[in-house]
Protein backbone atom coordinates (compact mmCIF):
# COMPACT_ATOMS: atom_id res chain seq x y z
CA UNK A 1 0.00 0.00 0.00
CA UNK A 2 1.47 3.86 -0.95
CA UNK A 3 0.05 5.80 1.55
CA UNK A 4 -0.29 9.66 1.04
CA UNK A 5 -1.30 12.16 3.63
CA UNK A 6 -2.60 15.45 2.08
CA UNK A 7 -5.06 17.80 2.98
CA UNK A 8 -8.75 16.37 2.29
CA UNK A 9 -10.53 18.15 -1.06
CA UNK A 10 -13.97 19.55 -0.27
CA UNK A 11 -15.38 16.77 -2.67
CA UNK A 12 -13.78 14.56 0.15
CA UNK A 13 -15.86 16.13 2.81
CA UNK A 14 -19.08 13.84 2.71
CA UNK A 15 -17.13 10.28 2.41
CA UNK A 16 -15.21 11.13 4.49
CA UNK A 17 -17.98 12.05 7.17
CA UNK A 18 -19.33 9.11 6.35
CA UNK A 19 -16.00 6.90 7.37
CA UNK A 20 -15.36 8.45 10.12
CA UNK A 21 -19.55 7.59 11.28
CA UNK A 22 -19.12 4.50 9.89
CA UNK A 23 -15.85 4.06 11.92
CA UNK A 24 -17.09 4.94 15.28
CA UNK A 25 -20.63 2.40 14.51
CA UNK A 26 -18.84 -0.24 13.49
CA UNK A 27 -16.73 -0.32 16.76
CA UNK A 28 -19.49 0.56 18.74
CA UNK A 29 -17.80 3.59 20.16
CA UNK A 30 -21.94 5.59 19.84
CA UNK A 31 -23.56 4.79 22.24
CA UNK A 32 -26.90 5.20 21.13
CA UNK A 33 -25.90 4.14 17.37
CA UNK A 34 -27.52 5.46 14.47
CA UNK A 35 -29.82 8.24 16.80
CA UNK A 36 -26.26 9.07 18.88
CA UNK A 37 -26.38 12.81 18.83
CA UNK A 38 -22.44 12.86 18.16
CA UNK A 39 -23.14 11.11 14.61
CA UNK A 40 -23.84 14.26 13.19
CA UNK A 41 -20.22 15.92 14.43
CA UNK A 42 -18.49 12.66 13.32
CA UNK A 43 -20.57 13.20 9.75
CA UNK A 44 -19.87 17.17 9.78
CA UNK A 45 -16.16 17.37 8.19
CA UNK A 46 -16.74 20.78 6.15
CA UNK A 47 -17.33 22.70 9.69
CA UNK A 48 -14.44 21.29 11.00
CA UNK A 49 -12.67 21.86 7.87
CA UNK A 50 -13.53 25.27 8.18
CA UNK A 51 -12.16 26.31 11.35
CA UNK A 52 -9.17 23.40 11.30
CA UNK A 53 -7.07 21.15 8.70
CA UNK A 54 -8.63 18.61 7.60
CA UNK A 55 -6.35 15.42 6.81
CA UNK A 56 -6.94 12.47 4.71
CA UNK A 57 -4.73 8.98 4.07
CA UNK A 58 -5.40 8.23 0.64
CA UNK A 59 -3.85 5.08 -1.55
CA UNK A 60 -4.29 6.40 -4.87
CA UNK A 61 -7.49 7.62 -5.07
CA UNK A 62 -8.76 5.61 -2.10
CA UNK A 63 -10.06 7.09 0.82
CA UNK A 64 -8.72 5.04 4.13
CA UNK A 65 -9.00 7.43 6.70
CA UNK A 66 -8.90 11.12 8.21
CA UNK A 67 -7.96 13.35 11.31
CA UNK A 68 -9.00 16.72 12.05
CA UNK A 69 -5.61 18.80 13.39
CA UNK A 70 -6.87 21.97 15.25
CA UNK A 71 -3.87 24.36 15.70
CA UNK A 72 -5.14 25.36 19.14
CA UNK A 73 -8.15 26.61 21.14
CA UNK A 74 -10.74 27.41 19.44
CA UNK A 75 -14.43 26.29 18.12
CA UNK A 76 -12.96 22.69 17.33
CA UNK A 77 -10.89 22.24 20.04
CA UNK A 78 -12.04 19.68 23.13
CA UNK A 79 -9.06 20.12 25.27
CA UNK A 80 -6.45 22.17 23.89
CA UNK A 81 -4.97 25.28 25.83
CA UNK A 82 -2.76 27.94 24.44
CA UNK A 83 0.22 26.36 23.44
CA UNK A 84 -0.97 22.97 22.69
CA UNK A 85 -2.45 21.87 19.16
CA UNK A 86 -5.30 18.76 19.04
CA UNK A 87 -5.78 16.18 17.10
CA UNK A 88 -9.98 14.94 16.83
CA UNK A 89 -11.71 12.16 15.20
CA UNK A 90 -9.14 9.69 14.00
CA UNK A 91 -10.83 7.24 11.86
CA UNK A 92 -9.48 4.65 8.97
CA UNK A 93 -11.25 2.31 7.21
CA UNK A 94 -11.61 -1.45 8.31
CA UNK A 95 -9.76 -2.63 5.16
CA UNK A 96 -6.93 -0.08 5.81
CA UNK A 97 -5.78 -0.55 9.82
CA UNK A 98 -2.80 -1.85 10.64
CA UNK A 99 -1.11 -0.83 7.51
CA UNK A 100 0.39 2.75 8.54
CA UNK A 101 -2.60 5.18 7.74
CA UNK A 102 -3.29 5.75 11.24
CA UNK A 103 0.11 6.22 12.52
CA UNK A 104 0.94 8.53 8.91
CA UNK A 105 -1.61 10.55 10.11
CA UNK A 106 -0.86 11.08 13.52
CA UNK A 107 2.67 11.36 12.41
CA UNK A 108 1.50 14.42 9.83
CA UNK A 109 -0.35 16.33 12.67
CA UNK A 110 2.35 15.94 14.90
CA UNK A 111 5.04 18.01 12.07
CA UNK A 112 2.09 20.56 11.48
CA UNK A 113 2.01 21.26 15.30
CA UNK A 114 6.35 21.48 15.22
CA UNK A 115 5.86 24.18 12.29
CA UNK A 116 3.04 25.67 14.23
CA UNK A 117 4.78 28.96 16.05
CA UNK A 118 4.42 28.76 19.95
CA UNK A 119 2.77 25.17 19.67
CA UNK A 120 4.84 23.22 22.96
CA UNK A 121 2.54 20.02 22.94
CA UNK A 122 -0.24 18.07 21.31
CA UNK A 123 -3.19 16.79 22.97
CA UNK A 124 -6.20 14.32 22.22
CA UNK A 125 -8.85 12.58 24.15
CA UNK A 126 -9.78 8.99 23.22
CA UNK A 127 -12.07 6.39 24.43
CA UNK A 128 -10.79 3.71 26.41
CA UNK A 129 -12.09 0.82 24.36
CA UNK A 130 -9.70 2.39 21.31
CA UNK A 131 -6.57 0.35 21.98
CA UNK A 132 -5.16 0.18 18.45
CA UNK A 133 -4.85 4.09 18.65
CA UNK A 134 -3.21 3.90 22.10
CA UNK A 135 -0.55 1.91 20.72
CA UNK A 136 -0.65 4.65 18.18
CA UNK A 137 -0.12 7.52 20.33
CA UNK A 138 2.40 5.90 23.21
CA UNK A 139 4.41 4.22 20.25
CA UNK A 140 4.81 7.98 18.95
CA UNK A 141 5.47 9.20 22.65
CA UNK A 142 2.20 10.12 23.43
CA UNK A 143 1.70 10.06 27.52
CA UNK A 144 -1.18 9.77 29.57
CA UNK A 145 -2.89 13.14 30.99
CA UNK A 146 -5.36 11.91 33.34
CA UNK A 147 -5.26 14.69 35.30
CA UNK A 148 -7.44 16.04 32.33
CA UNK A 149 -9.64 13.17 31.53
CA UNK A 150 -13.26 14.70 31.21
CA UNK A 151 -16.76 13.47 30.55
CA UNK A 152 -18.17 15.01 27.22
CA UNK A 153 -21.79 14.21 28.43
CA UNK A 154 -21.93 14.28 32.21
CA UNK A 155 -25.47 12.56 32.40
CA UNK A 156 -23.62 9.42 31.17
CA UNK A 157 -21.66 8.74 34.43
CA UNK A 158 -20.08 5.48 31.97
CA UNK A 159 -18.20 7.92 29.11
CA UNK A 160 -14.83 9.35 30.51
CA UNK A 161 -12.72 10.29 28.13
CA UNK A 162 -8.96 9.74 28.56
CA UNK A 163 -6.19 12.39 27.39
CA UNK A 164 -3.12 12.08 25.88
CA UNK A 165 -0.31 14.74 25.33
CA UNK A 166 2.95 15.02 23.52
CA UNK A 167 5.36 17.37 24.58
CA UNK A 168 7.27 18.85 21.25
Amino acid sequence: MDIAIRQAHPDEYEPLGTLTARAYLDDGLLDYGETDPYLPVLKDVASRAAAAEVLVAVDGDHLLGGVTFVQGPGPVADIARPGEAEIRALAITRTARGRGAGEALVRACIDRARATEGCKAVVLSTQSSMHAAHRIYERLGFVRTPDRDWNPVPHLDDLTLLTYKLTL
